[in-house]
């Protein structure tokens, strides 16, 4: 079976997160993920430009914040090179039948603000920073085995992120059924801005200071696609992150990991 170009370690949920940034609370990171982008009436998964909407819920990542369910419109694109998905996009300056290398980028939403909940009332907002990067995919008969390094590249958390990742697709006519599993490596900086540090500054009795440091996060995703018509594609996406001890144990995190699902459904143009 040939694979087409469109093969992306991407986020299928976030490519419906254009158009509303409160969504950022959530790290939607679904791992690895190789789709089939096909030219055709029947494949899963469409080639060109898809417009829709979708229904996000999950588990809020900070104690001071509540588990919330959003229902918002987006669009994702697969094109011959450029692949668009949301907050992300992708170039392909390689593909072949066993290799595929890209270039990526990212914009990262701020995900903590003292203005939102008292309980942060002391801490340095979280803000937005825009993330570049590459990556690379070995496709073989029965799995695709990606790797992708990103940083920080507008200084604002100046950190960095490694994910590996392993996806092991199933493609039954008009169903595409794609499970996965891998591990998310954050830089001690990436960590500490975004995923529960406090600095010596932000520290109060009831608040600790914390330094997560280097942290390594095993994830596992379930990712369906199914093409009800010419027109019409529909998708379920699951994510589970399984936090690093030094990230649950923050004293501003409140579970041990974080679970998102998505239900989308999109018009092909």
């Amino acid at each position: 079976m040939r694979l087409h170009l469109h093969f992306a370690s991407v986020l299928l949920a976030t490519a419906f997160y254009p158009f509303l940034s409160t969504c950022a609370h959530a790290e939607v990171d679904l791992g690895s993920l190789e789709l089939f982008a096909k030219d055709n009436t029947t494949s899963p998964i469409p080639k060109g430009l898809v417009l829709g909407g979708a229904a996000i819920s999950g588990t809020a990542r900070y104690e001071a914040q509540k588990n919330e369910t959003y229902v918002i419109p987006g669009a994702f694109y697969f094109g011959n090179n450029l692949m668009y998905l949301g907050d992300r996009a992708r170039y392909y300056f390689h593909l072949d039948d066993t290799t595929a290398a890209y270039a990526y980028g990212r914009f990262r939403f701020g995900n903590l603000d003292p203005d939102d909940e008292d309980e942060f009332d002391g801490m340095h907002k979280r803000k937005s920073e825009f993330e570049a990067g590459v990556g690379g995919t070995l496709i073989t008969q029965y799995a695709l085995l990606s790797a992708r390094v990103s940083s920080d590249v507008t200084g604002r958390s100046n950190g960095q992120e490694l994910l590996l990742w392993a996806d092991f697709p199933i493609v039954k006519g008009k169903l595409l059924i794609m499970p996965g599993m891998g591990m998310m490596i954050r830089s001690s900086n990436m960590a500490n801005y975004y995923f529960g540090g406090i600095s010596k500054s932000e520290a109060t009795a009831n608040r600790p200071e914390w330094d997560t440091g280097t942290t390594f996060s095993p994830m596992t995703a379930l990712i369906t696609s199914y093409r009800f018509s010419s027109k019409w594609v529909g998708m379920f996406a699951a994510n589970y992150e399984f936090y690093d001890k030094d990230i649950a144990d923050s004293p501003i995190v409140q579970h041990n990991g974080e679970l998102y699902a998505t239900v989308a459904v999109g018009y092909i143009w």
